[in-house]
This record gives C-alpha cells, sequence and structure tokens, in this order.
C-alpha cells in the first residue's frame, strides 16, 4: 500500500503580457506574448485610431484550484488603452487542500497615457476559494478609469455564498504614492455576509476608481447618473478627492452594478479623458 498521498494536479498556469505604444495619431498594440490559456483577439478602433479596444480572453471559461492567470500591460506615453472581457470570470468550486484559484492584473501607465479597465463581473460559486488582485500604477500625467464587479454565489440560480473563500484586492498609485486601497476578505457563511455593518445579504459588491486631474469635480455628474439606476435594496455611493473619484456599489445584481457602473463612466469621461463614451461591441454580444 503507498504510504504518501497523491500529489493534487497544479492547474493552470498562464500569462499574458502587453504593451501600447503611439505610433503617430494611432494607440498601437506594439507587444503581445501569453503563456498558457490567454489570450487577446485583434484590436479593434471603433471611436478612431486614437483608442485601442482591447479584449481579453481565457478559452477554458473559468478558474479551479491551483489556477494561476497573470496578466500584465503596459501604456506608454500618449497611448490610450481599453481593456474589456467578454463575459463574467467564474470562480469554480475547489477543494480546500487543493490551494487557491489565482488571478492578477498589473497595469503600468506611462507619461500622459490612459488606459480604461472594464471588466466583466467575477462569480464566486459556492465552495470557490480564490485570491483576485489589481494593482494599477500610473505615472504623474497618466489618466485611468477602471472597475472590479464580485458577486458572491449565482443569486439567480438560488445558490448562496455559504461556502468558500474569496480575497480581492484592488489598489492605484500615482508616481509611487498609494492613493487607494480595497482589499476583502469573503469567507463563506460568515457574519460579515450579512450583518449590516458587513454586506447586508447583498450578494453584489463593486468599486470603480477615476483617476485624472479633473476627477473630483466630476462627482455630482457621477452622483446624477445613478437616478433611475438602483432598486429599493441596493446602495451606491460616489466620492472624490485630489484627482481621484470613487464609486461603490452594494446590492443584488452585477447587471445592476455593470449597469451603474457604465452610466457613471459614460457621465465622466468626457470630462476626464477627452472622449464620449463608446461601449466595446463585445458587451452586446
Amino acid at each position: 500500500m503507498p504510504t504518501e498521498a497523491p500529489q493534487l494536479a497544479q492547474g493552470w498556469a498562464a500569462e499574458l503580457h502587453l504593451g501600447f505604444a503611439r505610433d503617430g495619431a494611432r494607440s498601437a498594440l506594439v507587444e503581445r506574448r501569453h503563456v498558457g490559456p490567454l489570450r487577446v483577439q485583434r484590436p479593434f478602433y471603433p471611436e478612431g485610431e486614437g483608442v485601442c479596444h482591447v479584449y481579453l480572453l481565457h478559452p477554458p471559461g473559468g478558474l479551479v484550484a491551483g489556477d494561476d492567470l497573470q496578466v500584465n500591460a503596459r501604456v506608454e506615453p500618449g497611448a490610450h488603452a481599453l481593456l474589456t472581457t467578454p463575459a463574467a470570470a467564474k470562480l469554480y468550486r475547489s477543494r480546500a487542500a487543493a490551494g487557491p484559484a489565482r488571478q492578477a492584473q498589473r497595469f503600468e501607465v506611462q507619461g500622459d497615457g490612459l488606459l480604461e479597465w472594464l471588466p466583466q463581473e467575477s462569480i464566486a460559486f459556492r465552495g470557490a476559494r480564490a485570491e483576485l488582485s489589481t494593482r494599477v500604477a500610473l505615472a504623474a500625467e497618466a489618466r485611468f478609469i477602471g472597475w472590479e464587479i464580485v458577486c458572491l454565489g449565482r443569486p439567480a440560480a438560488g445558490e448562496r455564498f455559504d461556502d468558500g473563500t474569496l480575497q480581492p484586492s484592488f489598489e492605484l498609485s500615482r508616481a509611487g504614492h498609494i492613493l487607494y486601497v480595497e482589499r476583502g476578505q469573503y469567507a463563506g457563511g460568515s457574519a460579515v455576509l450579512q450583518a449590516p455593518w458587513g454586506l447586508a445579504g447583498q450578494p453584489v459588491v463593486g468599486t470603480m476608481l477615476c483617476a485624472a486631474p479633473a476627477a473630483a469635480r466630476c462627482v455630482e455628474a457621477a452622483r446624477a447618473a445613478l437616478a433611475g439606476q438602483l432598486g429599493e435594496s441596493a446602495l451606491a455611493a460616489v466620492s472624490g478627492w485630489d484627482d481621484l473619484l470613487v464609486a461603490r456599489y452594494l446590492g443584488p445584481s452585477a447587471e445592476q452594478a455593470r449597469n451603474v457602473f457604465a452610466g457613471i463612466w459614460s457621465a465622466v469621461r468626457p470630462a476626464l479623458l477627452g472622449r464620449d463614451a463608446c461601449v466595446p461591441r463585445i458587451w452586446h454580444t
């Protein structure tokens, strides 16, 4: 009889490296390297050559224990990139002994570059064990708009997040100085999910960050964009200071969270980035 337990599978290890640079009037995808199941489609230019839209693809469709996905993107001076995803990221159930699934994004924006990070939500299935991390490093003149949305369980299917762990984090810095840090730790069935001082029984939580010189002056426009977007049980708030605008959502629906943030994005993008909102066409498929 064997005396040692069989070794557990290591899971997928995947990396994606993207680089964007200005080439005349065009924001070009000048670097595209991948290891494992992470890809991008060809770049799209629905609003002209100045903004490069790129869709991140993960063909397996979800993460399980031991998976480790890393996305790295660099935007050079003068370039403008918009990154999004074609579907929600799914964090599947896994055994505690197999270790967590991990997904990390590392974004660097140099000079006066612009980056928009507008992914669809991450759905943590019952029993998921996952760590999600996004870090954005901006140069002194760089600008950024982005959001993260997490859905605990599958409320449309009646599934609650009563087992598992999820540890999301979102960090933004400018010229080496931290502007915003958010870290969460959600354990299935814990008090923080149900208590009024926690998530109050709501399964969806999201954060949107806008960093640009005029960001704090857009707070009222962002708040006006919330009108008609929220039901009775959802909460949303917008605040701003210096060159940072922060929007938060807590409620029953990932779709509602996306609509709230997209509405704010449409309201503030002209002032912050000098362009009207141009919805990625993948959102409509």
